[in-house]
């Protein structure tokens, strides 16, 4: 089983959101890409192409995981939301 099937171990997706908020989004891209199939990880990777300005890419990632590009919303704001929901536990229903 390749790595990029595997459930993102939760550590791994703190530190991506961690990287993301202190403004290394490329180091929080090697991360999630890594684990290509996981829902959070895919929230993640959306939100990271949203910084680099990559709104196409980041569209596909957002299809991905189910959710909405919410432009009224900062990625600061939606990487706080990811760590929320990292804090809860299980993805809430969209």
């Amino acid at each position: 089983m390749d790595d990029r099937d595997k459930p993102a171990p939760k550590e791994k997706l703190r530190a991506a959101v961690d990287h993301a908020l202190g403004g290394d989004w490329q180091k929080a891209h090697l991360i999630v890409q890594e684990y290509e199939d996981d829902p959070t990880a895919a929230w993640i990777h959306a939100v990271v192409h949203r910084i680099e300005g990559d709104l196409a890419n980041a569209g596909y990632w957002y299809r991905r995981c189910r959710r909405a590009l919410r432009e009224e919303v900062s990625t600061h704001d939606e990487l706080r939301e990811i760590a929320a929901a990292l804090r809860a536990g299980p993805p809430a229903d969209r």
